[in-house]
């Protein structure tokens, strides 16, 4: 598994330009390092930075944006409605893949003791790199902000992790860290209200607020959300104030939660929701959640494609109130798409066909099979979409909506699987091009070959049991769908038999090259019985069809 690094570096200017496209470019051009997003903002004069890489070129990509930001950031000049403590705030590290915590914690401490030594900066460990656990909590480092950095820094119990224990009034304190995937997430209020904003704020974050009883004494009041830090302020830029909260794990409280608690505490003030904004990147998961969230509260059908959770997630939570909403610059999951070449499901269906029509030997049957495959499940997923919100059926939505989410499933699968056959095709051609010059080559040829076709020959009988797994969803659908789409789930079924039949004739013709290799021969035995079922299954479905037409 590749070790992914993510870093988010929050440097204290959002509103000129030239600042903001240096140090963009200096993090740029470290090789190794990919920039995901820069989101800068006005009314908080910061800008957020996020890129991700192996460990060693995203701490190097880390320290240079420190190195700049303190060259071209002057703190005494600054002001902002976002917490701060210096030019680069804080610099957190978040293992994305291949890199636990721990190690990520390593890289952080390093990257401190880097920047504290060459370049003279306080710093302040955070989160998983703070061993001291009083001292973990960036809130609470970050206390008496800028203004009031002077005079701690000077504390004994406030000594810098790294770097002098003396201010440095242009370039401030910085905070390094490690920490799990954090969300950054701002909601619109209509009023321009900060006492407000902040009182929506204290009812919702996990800490809450200070309540003086009766004696004079002071208790903490917890807030109504777990692992949620939120202030109130004013943007002057929009007109609005907000809610800027940091959901620390969108495991215990996801974006969509905390959008329907504050829009309950908005209106227990008589403030209103009016939409909301992500501030740097999001999960796929996030949205994907969001989106379902919404449609169950409406009694709809989840069982919808990935692009119309995301557009529901979208609209729902207003994310494009403020600014354009675009999730392929927000998604964390499409912006570490590798660029590839086009695949086939990304081609025009007259495309797709032209190029199966050509020269070519591939796309073939193969990716012909689980294209119909892909098809055939499509409708039986639109008609139990159909059938979720058909008049007089609301009581039976979420029996629909389950049957449509099983369909989407099949039929992300499927398209995946069009390509894939082709790709195991290429595979094993790449094999018949080996060099055979010497009895060492030929044998490495003929072991690559075989293995690449016995790969080939997996992927169709993956498309047989995908396709054959959709089939009692398509009979379901036949039997107690709308009974005006009672044909679309007679095509689904033919459309399911050929997809199976066809891929079973890949096998065959795959597993005919290997001869004495048991497992293609047990594909082979496994796949002439999913075609008796497929067809068996498919009569059944056209006797339920031409009974209810």
């Amino acid at each position: 598994m590749t070790r992914l690094l993510e870093c988010v570096p929050n440097f204290s200017e959002g509103r000129d330009p030239r600042i903001i496209q240096q140090i963009t470019d200096r993090i740029a051009a470290v090789e190794g390092v990919r920039l995901l997003n820069v989101d800068p903002g006005k009314a908080t004069n910061r800008t957020v930075f996020t890129f991700v890489g192996e460990p060693e070129p995203v701490i190097e990509a880390a320290f240079q944006a420190i190195q700049l930001a303190g060259e071209l950031i002057d703190m005494r000049h600054h002001s902002g409605e976002h917490p701060r403590m210096g030019a680069t705030d804080v610099c957190p590290l978040v293992p994305i893949s291949g890199i636990t915590m721990a190690e990520a914690a390593k890289y952080a401490t390093t990257l401190a003791e880097r920047v504290g030594r060459e370049l003279n900066i306080p710093v302040y460990l955070y989160e998983a790199a703070q061993p001291k656990r009083e001292r973990s909590n960036l809130a609470v480092i970050r206390a008496g902000e800028y203004e009031g950095m002077a005079q701690k820094v000077l504390l004994p119990e406030w000594k810098p992790d790294f770097g002098p224990a003396s201010f440095d009034a242009v370039r401030g304190c910085t905070a390094i860290g490690a920490r799990d995937f954090l969300v950054a997430y701002n909601i619109n209020l209509n009023t321009t209200s900060t006492r407000r904003a902040y009182a929506i704020a204290f009812d919702v974050r996990e800490a809450g607020r200070t309540v003086k009883q009766p004696d004079g004494s002071e208790v903490q009041q917890p807030g109504t959300l777990k692992s949620v830090k939120a202030i109130g302020w004013y943007i002057p830029e929009y007109g609005v104030s907000q809610v800027s909260m940091n959901l620390t794990d969108i495991s215990t409280t996801p974006v969509h939660v905390a959008f329907d608690e504050v829009c309950r505490a908005a209106a227990e003030r008589g403030v209103r929701v009016t939409g909301s904004e992500l501030v740097g990147l999001v999960p796929l998961q996030s949205l994907l959640d969001a989106g379902r969230y919404f449609l169950e509260k409406q009694q709809r059908s989840v069982g919808v494609s990935e692009r119309e959770l995301v557009k529901i997630a979208v609209r729902s939570l207003g994310l494009d109130e403020l600014a354009p909403f675009d999730p392929e610059e927000r998604v964390i999951e499409y912006l570490l798409r590798e660029p590839t070449a086009t695949r086939l499901v990304d081609m025009t269906l007259a495309d797709f066909t032209a190029e199966t029509a050509s020269e070519a030997a591939a796309p073939g049957g193969g990716s012909v099979a689980a294209a119909i495959g892909a098809m055939g499940a499509a409708l039986g997923t639109m008609v139990a979409n159909l059938s979720s919100h058909k008049r007089g059926w609301d009581e039976r939505w979420q029996e629909f909506s389950a049957h449509a989410e099983g369909g989407q499933r099949a039929v992300k699968e499927l398209l995946f699987l069009v390509d894939e056959d082709t790709r195991a095709f290429d595979r094993v051609m790449a094999g018949f091009g080996m060099p055979r010059t010497t009895d060492e080559e030929k044998a490495a040829r003929r072991t690559v070959i075989d293995t690449a076709t016995l790969d080939a020959t997996r992927v169709p009988f993956r498309v047989m049991e995908v396709v054959l797994g959709v089939m009692p969803l398509i009979r379901a659908m036949a039997e107690h769908g709308q009974a005006s789409s009672v044909s679309d789930a007679g095509v689904g079924a033919l459309c399911a038999r050929s997809a199976v039949m066809g891929a079973y004739l890949n096998v065959q013709i795959n597993a005919a090259s290997l001869k004495g290799n048991a497992e293609a021969g047990d594909l082979v035995a496994r796949g002439a019985e999913m075609v008796r079922k497929a067809q068996e299954m498919e009569a059944e479905i056209l006797v339920l069809v031409q009974a209810r037409m």
